[in-house]
This record gives structure tokens, C-alpha cells and sequence, in this order.
């Protein structure tokens, strides 16, 4: 089903060109790069043909030129232009009916169905607890919860889920800080301080050492019962943290499967598989990966517990139970753990029939570095996912005349994901925090003081009795126009080419070309004849602006 006008475009050019008896090509429809340019739409695929065919690109864009006339409605003109480009001019009405569209649809604008039917498991997040929150596990929330917004509005079902880590050694190191101390374990605070003092002590090695290696064994066989209620006192206390840090970054978790949950069902698996899949080396038990062209990686160490990879493994048929109808499984996290990932995926799906033929994959996140140093925290001058938090929510109350802290936190929150998303998947993000809370562009707040700013000439408008109306428009289309028609393609561009980055950069250009609009025209103005129909288009732009900001975890304020 053809779902844009991008869509339609290709389709046509398709059809034309094996009626021409042409071969196939992998050519592109898009929109000009050139925002001055007269053209809505312009394709390559001439370029492309002329090479498999050994004409001159023009000679090819002429004939396709030539076949596609008449054949695509609401296109009006269809010229040869540069060295070979075909480009395509959109008649005026059909602008105003994809404004019509936007008006209609609200909040579900931009929406599609490409995975109608799909259930989707994206886990991210994944929080070591005991410790504070890594930065790394931050940006992974904020790039998972794009990607489960992005899904759902492409008509999937997904499945936000998280696997916290709440045993191993670093929680061994915490448990053993926590009894030598005396710390209270249901406080944030000590608990931190107590796994600071066990993994000093673990990394001067000595008895220290021996002794948190044996109380890493002891949690996971659960035999003194001291240690145990220390670590799940200490769960709870890390656990309630964690939730508060996700609620305010704006998410929520459906499904909940801890590590300590996964280690003895992936032991199981494991050790039912010795001899098979599985093969014992040096006291441990190994996967060899170099078998299908990967490395091989332990799954029980010499002191037969789980490692990473044999907990992976029991999370996932736990996952499965819940899910079993799952077509997707999306994990995100570090892009150090791809070829990690490549050995655990390939053991899963010699494990588990039911994983063939299913998609399993990583979604990659880069290093967060800061441009100008080490943020200070009232924590201390660490960075951590919390402090940076911490000190956005700070500098934000600090850059806004009220003193609204709801607001701040929006504003903080909005800093933060906009940096973060606008760095392609899996490459390093470079934080500059008084860049990301500028009010003037290539920002999350700017995005958001746009939108409020709609929202207040809209009052306006309405005040003096001017209300959207589409019925009458001027003969020329607003460039902001033609820029809302974009957002569809742009949320299946994001969803297809793993690029979050891609809906960044449209909204910024959109709330440019927005505030150049509403420098020029007057909306809220009853002598104008065509105040209504730009009330309609600030309407529209508004949607979009929303609906885009949603999609990357970021709320749009009413007022600012």
C-alpha cells in the first residue's frame, strides 16, 4: 500500500522503467538538499541507468521523463535537470490536503503501519545496581526509548524491557563494602560509599580479594543468609533509584527480568549442552564461535558460575515465555559488545528453533565524553548518569527567568536527549552542556520554546477571532509547508536506517523554517485573507513538532 507521495514516486518510476525495458536499479526519490529549489521531489535513477545501460544520463532521464508523464497525480511538472536528475513539482492542492491530513490525524500524524503485526522486545537501560548509574546505560535509555516510540509509531507492538544487573561481582564487592562498613543498605548514598570501599579493596587484591570472590559465590548459592538480605536490601534501595531516574527521563518498563533471575536457567542450558553445542576447556565450559567464523567465549568459568553469556542465554528463554509471539528481539547497549552479541545470537539460534528465521540484534551506542572537562556534582566529580542529570536540571534553572523545577526538568531532560540523539547510532557523542540548553537553535530546548511559542500565537489568533481554515489559500505553498509533508518519510527513514539522528535534524530545520515563517506573515490578523489558512499551517506545524519531539522522549510544553 502506497502510504507517501515519495512511495508513489518510486513506484512509478519502477513500473515505467521495466515498461521501457529497463533493468532493475537501486536508485533514490528524495527531497532537495537545496532549500531555495523549486522541485518537491528529485531522483537519481537516470544516473544510476545510464551505467548499466551505457547512455548518457539525460538521453535515459529524457525517456523516463517522457513515460512518467501523466502517470503520477498530483504531480504537475516532471523536468531533466544538472547531469541527469529528474525532478518533480507537486501541484498546490496537494499540500493543502496533506494539511487537511495533519489536521485530521493529530496525534497520530505521521504514523504508519510498515510493521502492523509486529511485537517488538527492545531491552535497554539495563542498570549494573549497587553502583550509580553509567552513563553509558544512560544513553542507552535514551536511545531505546526512541526506538520503541519510532516502532510504535510505524504500528508495531513492542515491549519495553529492562535486565538489571543485581548479582556478580560487582554486587559481591558492594555486599562485602556494606558489611565491613556498616552501611545502610537503604540509602543511596552509603550504598554507593560501600561499593566504592569493596572494589578499592578488591583492586589492592590480598585477602580482601579472596574474601569478596567468596562472597560472590556465597550470593549465588545463597548460603549465608547475612549477605543475602544485605544484597536484596540493597536491590530495593538501587532498584528505587533507577525507577526514579527512568521516570523522569520519561520511561517505563513493561517487563522486568533480573540477572540473578536468568544465571541458573542459562547454567542449565549450558551444562545440558555439553558435549554438543558446548565444549569444556581448562576447567571451563566455552562456546567455540571460530566454528562459524567467530571467537570463542567462556559461558562457565573454572568455579562454575555463569558469565555474561550463559545469563544472555537464560534471559532470553525467559523472555521468550513471556513473549513467545515475539518477531523482534532489539537489544541496545555499548558498541564495545558487538562481537560479544555475534557469539551470544549465534548460540541462541543453534540453541532454540524458535529463534531462526526471527530477528535478533544489537543496536550499538557510542562513548558520552564532555567537551569542556568533568561536570561538578554535588555527588562528587564523577560522571555518572545521575550527576549529568543533576547538573542540566541545575544549569536549566539557572537559564530561566521562573523558577518552575517541573519545568527545568523538561527543559534538562530535552538537553540532554536532543545531544544525544542527534549522533548517528553506535559513533561517539561529545556533550556541551551550554550548547544543549541554548535557546537558539540546533537544540532540544529551542525545539521546545518553537513549539510553546505556536502554542501562544494560536491564542492569539484565536483571541481576535482568527481560526484555522484551509478553504481558502494563497496560490504559492509555504516552504514550511512543503516541510511538514516530510515527517512520514522522515519516521520511516529513521526506523529503516536505525537513525533517530534523522528526525534531529528535520525538526531543527522545521522550527527554522517555522520561525522565518512567523517573522514574515501575520497570523494573528483579521484584515489578512489568509490568516486562517496560516493559523491552519502554524496548527499543523505544531502537530509535528510534538508528534517529532515524542518520538525522541521529549516532552513539549505548553508555555515557557
Amino acid at each position: 500500500m502506497v502510504h507517501t507521495m515519495k512511495e508513489e514516486i518510486t513506484s512509478a518510476i519502477t513500473t515505467v522503467s521495466k515498461d521501457l525495458g529497463l533493468p532493475p536499479a537501486d536508485f533514490v526519490v528524495d527531497y532537495p538538499t537545496d532549500k531555495n529549489a523549486e522541485a518537491d521531489y528529485f531522483s537519481n535513477v537516470a544516473l544510476v541507468l545510464a551505467k548499466q545501460v551505457g547512455q548518457a544520463p539525460h538521453e535515459v532521464a529524457q525517456q523516463l521523463r517522457e513515460a512518467l508523464a501523466g502517470k503520477i497525480n498530483q504531480v504537475t511538472t516532471i523536468e531533466v535537470a544538472g547531469p541527469g536528475f529528474l525532478n518533480f513539482t507537486l501541484d498546490r492542492e496537494y499540500f493543502t490536503a496533506t494539511l487537511e491530513s495533519v489536521l485530521i490525524a493529530r496525534d497520530n500524524w505521521g504514523c504508519n503501519e510498515s510493521e502492523k503485526g509486529e511485537l517488538v522486545i527492545v531491552e535497554y537501560t539495563s542498570p549494573n545496581l549497587f553502583k550509580p548509574l553509567h552513563v553509558g546505560n544512560l544513553v542507552g535509555n535514551i536511545i531505546g526509548e526512541s526506538f520503541t516510540r519510532i516502532y510504535e509509531l510505524s504500528g508495531a507492538t513492542v515491549v519495553r524491557a529492562n535486565y538489571p544487573s543485581d548479582i556478580g561481582l560487582p554486587v559481591a564487592k558492594a555486599v562485602w563494602g556494606l558489611k565491613h562498613t556498616g552501611n545502610d543498605p537503604d540509602k543511596i548514598e552509603e550504598l554507593g560509599l560501600a561499593y566504592r570501599v569493596g572494589n578499592e579493596a578488591y583492586e589492592a587484591g590480598g585477602p580482601e580479594k579472596d574474601e569478596i570472590i567468596a562472597t560472590n559465590q556465597a550470593l549465588y548459592g545463597g548460603t549465608d543468609s547475612e549477605l543475602s538480605q544485605l544484597r536484596q536490601a540493597g536491590i530495593v534501595t538501587s532498584n528505587a533509584q533507577i525507577n526514579a531516574i527512568c521516570e523522569k527521563l520519561g520511561t517505563h518498563f513493561d517487563t522486568e527480568i533480573f540477572e540473578s533471575e536468568a544465571a541458573p536457567v542459562g547454567s542449565e542450558i549450558v551444562k545440558e549442552n555439553i558435549g554438543t553445542l558446548f565444549v569444556e576447556s581448562e576447567g571451563a565450559v566455552v562456546y567455540e564461535g571460530t566454528r562459524s567464523g567467530l571467537h570463542t567465549r567462556v559461558f562457565l568459568n573454572s568455579k562454575g558460575l555463569p558469565t555474561y553469556e550463559a545469563k544472555d542465554i537464560g534471559h532470553y528463554k525467559l523472555k521468550h515465555e513471556q513473549n513467545p509471539d515475539w518477531t523482534q528481539s532489539i537489544i541496545v547497549t555499548g558498541s564495545e559488545q558487538s562481537e560479544y552479541f555475534k557469539v551470544v545470537f549465534a548460540a541462541i539460534k543453534e540453541l532454540f528453533i524458535d529463534a531462526k528465521g526471527k530477528r535478533l540484534e544489537h543496536i550499538p551506542t557510542g562513548f558520552l565524553t564532555l567537551s569542556t572537562g568533568k561536570m561538578s556534582s554535588r555527588k562528587g566529580n564523577v560522571l555518572t548518569g545521575e550527576s549529568i542529570i543533576l547538573e542540566m536540571e541545575e544549569a536549566a534553572k539557572e537559564k530561566m527567568t521562573e523558577q518552575n523545577n517541573e519545568l527545568a526538568t523538561k527543559v534538562a531532560v530535552a538537553a540532554l536527549k536532543y545531544q544525544i540523539l542527534r549522533h548517528g547510532i553506535g559513533s561517539n557523542i561529545v556533550f556541551d552542556k551550554e550548547k544543549a540548553l541554548s535557546f537558539e537553535g540546533d537544540s532540544g530546548p529551542y525545539l521546545q520554546y518553537t513549539y510553546a511559542r505556536i502554542q501562544s500565537v494560536l491564542v492569539k489568533a484565536k483571541a481576535v477571532g482568527v481560526q484555522s481554515d484551509l478553504s481558502h489559500a494563497p496560490k504559492q505553498s509555504y516552504p514550511v509547508e512543503k516541510m511538514v509533508e516530510q515527517f512520514p518519510s522522515v519516521i520511516d527513514s529513521a526506523l529503516t536506517d536505525r537513525a533517530p539522528q534523522a528526525i534531529v535534524t528535520y525538526l531543527t530545520e522545521l522550527a527554522s523554517e517555522f520561525n522565518s515563517f512567523y517573522a514574515q506573515e501575520k497570523i494573528a490578523d483579521t484584515s489578512d485573507e489568509f490568516a486562517p489558512y496560516k493559523a491552519a499551517v502554524t496548527t499543523a506545524v505544531g502537530l509535528t513538532l510534538k508528534q517529532g519531539l515524542w518520538a525522541l522522549g521529549i516532552e513539549a510544553p505548553e508555555r515557557m
